[in-house]
């Protein structure tokens, strides 16, 4: 029993240091996107959205949306998806729970 729980130890620790060396790597590489990607926007950047927000405003009243190829627009949908897909998870989350709509 003891020469059990000797081997036992000894493959759990050799697994926790093979996860730990694994884990390193990544989040590091995590961390190093996180702080560039995951920040909010500085003041000095709010006018460059706003005019992006004009040009697609824009955009849809000229019609210059219809000149996007099949890949551009479904790249287009998909990003859009991903949004609307997000501001519900935040809705389940501030709900905190999946019930509660009228549906």
């Amino acid at each position: 029993m003891v020469q059990f729980v000797c081997n036992l130890t000894e493959k759990a620790l050799a697994l926790v240091n093979t996860a730990v060396t694994y884990s390193k790597s990544r989040m590091a590489t995590f961390w190093h996107y996180a702080k560039v990607e995951l920040v909010p926007p500085t003041p000095a950047e709010i006018p460059t959205a706003i005019q992006s927000l004009k040009k697609i405003v824009k955009s849809a009243q000229i019609g210059s949306f219809k000149q996007l190829t099949v890949k551009e627009a479904l790249l287009n949908g998909l990003v859009a998806t991903e949004v609307w897909m997000w501001f519900y998870v935040g809705e389940i989350i501030g709900k905190r729970g999946i019930t509660g709509y009228n549906v």
